[in-house]
């Protein structure tokens, strides 16, 4: 009887939480991801130096909808940056 009450399910699922997103199965954003681990491992995991690949790798988050689209001010990424100019 007890393991009849482990595998009942306890209500609907939750979305989840905020700054949580499902993981890239189909390996979307792999590439990004693979640049800026590299670029963390040059940089001795600066990862004020890995900016540029950090926001390429969330852009392609958001435009698969792995990540709910946000403002680069939202995510901590200011404007004044060259390549933000072009964003």
């Amino acid at each position: 009887m007890a393991t009849q009450m482990t595998f009942q399910r306890r209500g609907n699922a939750n979305p989840p939480d905020k700054g949580s997103f499902p993981l890239d199965h189909e390996g979307e954003c792999k590439d990004f991801m693979f640049k800026y681990m590299q670029c963390l491992r040059i940089n001795k995991h600066s990862n004020s130096e890995c900016r540029d690949e950090s926001k390429d790798y969330l852009q392609c988050r958001m435009d698969r909808n792995l990540m709910a689209k946000e403002s680069w001010e939202k995510l901590g990424y200011m404007t004044d940056s060259p390549k933000d100019a072009k964003s």
